[in-house]
């Protein structure tokens, strides 16, 4: 006999597979797929690049179009470094929290949506219901494009509605900033550091770059935002450099410096606006250096380009969700979500999901049970809508 999980049972299971972005998460997808093919529901693997990933999707219902897909990644980030009372990947009761690496982001929202599924195909639904599972969003969101795009190539029914299971209290939410990330490698020319005219120092010339960033956010702290941009906190664009490396030796110019600048640009100033003022400051740095050492200069990749999610004039996806919550308010985020990659692609989007972004990426992360029972809630109403 077939053995159909709970809610809490399926988080449970999900948290156990320590999918931090930089491991595999194809345990997981193994125990995804084979728990949903018990029950009678074929799904669809897309691998990564190297075959140490994979995002899954899958379709429940007649074979038509109008479709709602449930979206959601199986990424965590690291608890290296990080202060836990319990074992982050055990789902721990304490109170009225639920503790676990991912309960919040996203794996809570990710149960959730396959014992829908589950039940979905047990009631046999007159409107398809759609899963889509990703890998490394929390890296950049780089894992849901190829997935989208096999959905969208593959012939399976088209779906009009995205919701994208990001911690939301369950708020409905519209739109969120962009989000861009470029690799930087400043090159520089060792010398000793009594000499350090004839050098070129990589560190202190990434420096020129890196206190670029903080000029541009005092600057555009103090412009007035946009009417589109006032809802966002902060209400502009910010840019960001979280980690640095580079040097040999307190005394000898650093001959390397890396880092990743990244922006969250507002709606009411497009990403590739910030990558040209990017790009004509690094032009600009790079060419002091050179006219030191010819053989030095700045490098860079674009690591990640996240669009933005822009609020919909009578979207689907939005009068979906607010239906089933009974929000009406409007809500805006500054963090990044998968959502933007859906519209991009032609599907109405909509954020919506149980918990609190403020414990995504803490020790002792956790949802509130209370929360995680407003999103079992969620989807008994939506099987409802569903017929």
């Amino acid at each position: 006999m077939t053995t159909t999980l709970d809610t809490r049972s399926l988080m449970e299971r999900l948290i156990a597979f320590p999918t931090v972005s930089r491991d595999s998460n194809l345990d997981l997808i193994d125990f995804v797929e084979s728990y949903l093919a018990d029950h009678g529901i074929n799904s669809t693997r897309i691998p990564d690049k190297t075959g140490e990933k994979a995002a899954l999707y899958a379709h429940v219902g007649p074979q038509v179009e109008g479709a709602i897909v449930l979206s959601g990644h199986t990424d965590v980030v690291p608890v290296d470094g990080q202060a836990w009372d319990t074992d982050p990947f055990e789902v721990i009761e304490s109170g009225n929290k639920l503790y676990g690496r991912g309960t919040c982001d996203m794996k809570g929202f990710d149960a959730l949506s396959i014992w829908a599924l589950v039940e979905a195909k047990k009631r046999g639904v007159t409107r398809p219901l759609q899963l889509a599972l990703s890998y490394d969003e929390e890296v950049g969101c780089t894992g849901a494009p190829p997935m989208i795009d096999a959905m969208v190539a593959s012939g399976m029914p088209r779906a009009s509605a995205a919701i994208i299971g990001e911690p939301s209290m369950m708020k409905v939410v519209t739109g969120h900033k962009g989000g861009i990330g470029f690799d930087v490698h400043m090159r520089g020319f060792e010398v000793h550091s009594s000499l350090i005219h004839t050098g070129v120092n990589a560190i202190m010339f990434g420096s020129k770059l890196i206190d670029w960033c903080n000029e541009m956010n005092a600057a555009n702290a103090a412009k007035a935002p946009l009417e589109i941009d006032e809802g966002f906190v902060p209400p502009y664009t910010t840019l960001h450099v979280g980690m640095v490396t580079g040097g040999t030796a307190h005394n000898i110019t650093a001959k390397d410096c890396n880092f990743v600048l990244t922006f969250r640009n507002v709606p009411g100033e497009p990403g590739e606006l910030w990558v040209k003022a990017f790009e004509e400051k690094v032009a600009e740095i790079d060419a002091e250096m050179k006219a030191i050492h010819p053989d030095t200069g700045i490098d860079y990749t674009r690591k990640f380009d996240v669009p933005g999610l822009k609020p919909e004039v009578e979207g689907e996806a939005e009068e979906i969700v607010r239906n089933l919550t009974g929000d009406n308010a409007v809500n805006v985020v500054s963090y990044g979500t998968e959502a933007g990659q859906f519209q991009e692609r032609g599907y109405s989007a909509v954020i919506c999901g149980p918990g609190d972004i403020a414990q995504a990426h803490q020790p002792n992360e956790f949802i509130t049970i209370e929360q995680f029972k407003a999103g079992e809630a969620f989807m008994e109403r939506l099987l409802d809508s569903l017929g």
